[in-house]
């Protein structure tokens, strides 16, 4: 998985993706989405180290199926939540 942090005064926002899908784009239907190098291209971290993240970002964009099982096994969504775009995961989060 690949995060990057970007904070804004007391906001901080936490770009999550699994390696493989960074720098490509997916279209399906109305769904747009491009995973792009300046937004989620990041550090390489680990499954312990994204719960960690999470706890510190004021809200969180997932793309892949890796990254956004661990939001919900942790309990930060729901399978509700989350969209399919051709076949992948993607969620947001937002604390309150």
């Amino acid at each position: 998985m690949i995060a990057k942090k970007h904070e804004q005064g007391i906001t901080t926002v936490l770009a999550v993706c699994d390696k493989e899908h960074l720098g490509k784009t997916y279209e399906e239907g109305d769904l747009f989405f491009k995973v792009s190098e300046q937004f989620f291209g990041g550090e390489k971290i680990t499954p312990e180290q994204l719960v960690e993240l999470i706890k510190e970002a004021n809200s969180v964009n997932f793309f892949g199926d890796r990254c956004t099982s661990i939001a919900i096994k942790e309990g930060l969504i729901s399978k509700g939540n989350v969209i399919i775009i051709q076949g992948v995961k993607h969620a947001q989060a937002y604390t309150l």
